[in-house]
């Protein structure tokens, strides 16, 4: 039931009814779960602030695969090493495979296109410094 209810805010269309829509979720579980009323209320921002974007983005900002994906390969190829002689070395290695994850994604994957990019403007960020404000 508490996971239906919180899942039905991700159902929501705009920032706002996103906003309502979470607080009237707290308010209903504040009576019997009490601890969870309080920690939505504390997260609230953080939870739905991908609802600030465009919704064509929504999809792509709510997950955090990608970043999974490069923190596997970073591991992955650290490990290959297995002892650096010193934090240089890491540094460099590191580095390299973030700039060779850099240019495959600017030159293969489109993650979010540029088209829905310029629809962004200060909306996101207007909407963003509020939520933390």
């Amino acid at each position: 039931m508490v996971a239906a209810a919180i899942r039905s805010v991700f159902a929501q269309e705009t920032h706002a009814e996103g906003s309502k829509a979470w607080r009237h979720v707290a308010d209903q579980l504040r009576p019997r779960f009490s601890k969870l009323a309080a920690l939505m209320d504390q997260a609230e921002a953080d939870v739905i602030a991908f609802m600030a974007f465009p919704k064509a983005h929504w999809q792509k900002l709510h997950s955090t695969n990608p970043l999974e994906r490069l923190n596997k390969e970073v591991k992955r190829r650290a490990d290959v090493v297995g002892i650096f002689p010193n934090e240089a070395s890491i540094m460099r290695l590191v580095g390299a495979i973030l700039l060779e994850q850099n240019d495959e994604w600017q030159l293969q994957h489109r993650y979010m296109t540029q088209e829905t990019m310029i629809t962004l403007g200060e909306e996101p960020i207007v909407a963003l410094a509020t939520i933390a404000a």
